[in-house]
């Protein structure tokens, strides 16, 4: 069927599925503080959808695939998706990023099914701090989760921290430490404003300044390529570690200019861009007897139109756009 290209030449070759909108944590940065209402029981695609809308996606150029949420793990029988998916010839990777709290139950399975690439979010590594993030006491799940998929031998692994001023910014070495042993990818994600999370400024830390304060301690040694570059992030390696570390800097150092990723919410909308508020719908077509070709059709229209660059940080703060939780990350 051909390349998914945009009109600024950008080639597209990831694809992100929100399986459900549901979440066991709370946290404050991402969830907004008025509840949502799930589209999960009515609205959420099928597993046949969500193989067929994969499978083209992987004829048009499509090879890597994540199953974000939400949390992935509340949509029930996971594994056989994850199956279904590894099935489709031509998609290379196949990952799933988790808040971890049902991860021990699940990982060896997962593994076994084709999850090659996990990601947990883990915000912290005190448990009082924790529960004060995501409002629930799960820290120990998570770190027993953490434990299990080490075990389980995914090839890669990262864990995710989204770092808030004045509120976490304190454990920077800490994690660094907590990869010295592990052969763990820890992410440090600069905090972004998103519906309703009462983004502050103040919160705010920069790439920069997490760099710098991490090199106080450590020799960051850059990686260019590999198993543990991703375009979307800055990676670093530490002479005598197992793990390394990575930044993610959506805002003091966007990586628009590079950007292949492509998201399907969990109702069945392509999002071509995380921060624009346009949507194109899959599922209807889907389900009004539309053929590969044309739902293909329907895909390449909406990438062509892919915004060069996200909105401006003004822009972002008073957005009235969907949640992070709604989108799928």
């Amino acid at each position: 069927m051909g390349r998914l290209i945009d009109s600024h030449g950008r080639v597209h070759t990831y694809l992100r599925i929100s399986v459900t909108e549901r979440c066991n944590l709370r946290c404050v940065y991402c969830m907004p503080s008025q509840a949502i209402e799930p589209g999960i029981r009515d609205e959420s695609l099928s597993f046949a959808e969500i193989t067929r809308l994969a499978a083209i996606f992987v004829q048009l150029g499509v090879n890597k695939v994540r199953f974000t949420g939400g949390e992935p793990l509340l949509r029930r029988d996971l594994v056989k998706l994850v199956d279904r998916l590894a099935g489709i010839q031509g998609l290379d990777t196949l990952g799933l990023t988790t808040n971890g709290v049902l991860l021990a139950e699940h990982a060896r399975a997962l593994r076994q099914a084709g999850i090659t690439h996990l990601n947990v979010s883990l915000d912290s590594l005190r448990p009082e701090r924790f529960a004060r993030i995501t409002t629930r006491d799960f820290f120990h799940r998570v770190r027993s989760g953490i434990d299990t998929a080490l075990e389980a031998g995914f090839p890669g692994i990262r864990m995710n921290v989204v770092i808030v001023k004045g509120f976490n910014d304190d454990e920077l070495f800490d994690f660094v430490e907590f990869v010295r042993d592990k052969p763990i990818c820890v992410r440090f994600i600069e905090y972004m404003p998103f519906k309703a999370n009462h983004w502050d400024s103040s919160g705010f830390l920069c790439f920069d300044r997490m760099r710098a304060s991490i090199e106080s301690r450590y020799q960051l040694i850059p990686c260019n390529s590999g198993e543990i570059h991703d375009s979307s992030a800055r990676q670093y390696r530490i002479e005598g570690f197992l793990g390394s570390v990575g930044f993610i800097t959506s805002l003091s150092d966007s990586f628009c200019a590079g950007c292949n990723r492509l998201r399907l919410t969990a109702d069945g909308r392509l999002k071509t861009c995380l921060f624009y508020p346009a949507e194109v719908s899959l599922v209807d077509p889907l389900r009004a007897g539309a053929s590969d070709a044309e739902v293909a059709a329907v895909i390449t229209r909406a990438v062509k139109a892919k915004p060069r660059d996200h909105p401006r940080l003004e822009e972002l703060i008073s957005s009235t756009e969907r949640s992070m939780i709604e989108i799928g990350g």
